[in-house]
């Protein structure tokens, strides 16, 4: 059975083994980040229109007084599982985007011209969806409900959950991650168990990290979602 690295943190974490068992796969947990809630004090502007989502964790993280604010607006969620997490928010008018944030962005904007959005997101982000609503002339109130952090994990543990075998393939979701996996496999305790590990990531900026440590052993989902990623292992290597 293909033993497979799941690095994203909880609660996706357990979905996603969840839906490697029923395919036959080993998942084998270690979260190489996690998530917690920032608190927020922001009003929110009696201008806004709308709200845009590009990850179900900033709905999840949200206080409730914040998304009993904004839950009439039309929402824009960056795919389905946060169009997902957004209506079990409250949110009843949601509109999903492919996975892709850029695409959100460059999709919405139009009818937004001059208009204020709220954005709830993470304190650790890409810039590129604000920037691109902004260009378009979008005004973006940005709140940032949760943050990222990278898990240190010690040698000992690594192996403890790896049991000290080599994965075949590994599940990489942010940029964040990456880089964490590439700073575990440096270390001499461990190379060996990534030595022939193929390295499966949901878009070539979440790769980008691990480039120098894994090369030719990196492959890119075809769209920035997990069924594309979770595909990847079904595929000729």
């Amino acid at each position: 059975m293909v033993r497979v690295l799941v690095t994203r943190p909880e609660p996706g974490a357990s979905r996603t083994a969840r839906r490697l068992e029923a395919e036959r796969f080993q998942p084998v947990l270690l979260p190489l980040t996690e998530t917690s809630a920032l608190p927020v004090e922001a009003a929110i502007g009696a201008d806004a229109v709308a709200v845009a989502v590009t990850s179900a964790n900033a709905v999840r993280h949200a206080p409730k007084a914040l998304l009993a604010a904004l839950v009439s607006l039309p929402c824009h969620a960056v795919g389905n599982k946060t169009g997902e997490a957004c209506r079990a928010a409250g949110f009843s008018s949601v509109t999903e985007g492919q996975g892709d944030a850029e695409a959100l962005a460059d999709a919405i904007a139009g009818g937004l011209n001059e208009k204020t959005i709220v954005y709830l997101c993470g304190r650790v982000r890409f810039p590129t969806f604000e920037q691109r609503l902004t260009a378009a002339g979008v005004h973006v109130q940005a709140i940032e409900t949760y943050d990222t952090a990278a898990i240190d994990y010690g040698d000992a543990d690594v192996l403890a959950r790896l049991s000290g075998r080599p994965v075949e393939a590994a599940l990489l979701y942010s940029a964040k991650a990456s880089a964490a996996l590439a700073s575990l496999i440096a270390r001499l305790a461990l190379r060996h168990l990534f030595e022939k590990t193929e390295f499966l990531t949901l878009s070539a900026r979440v790769a980008e990290p691990l480039d120098a440590a894994a090369g030719r052993r990196i492959r890119i989902a075809p769209r920035p979602d997990e069924d594309a990623l979770l595909a990847l292992l079904s595929q000729p290597r």
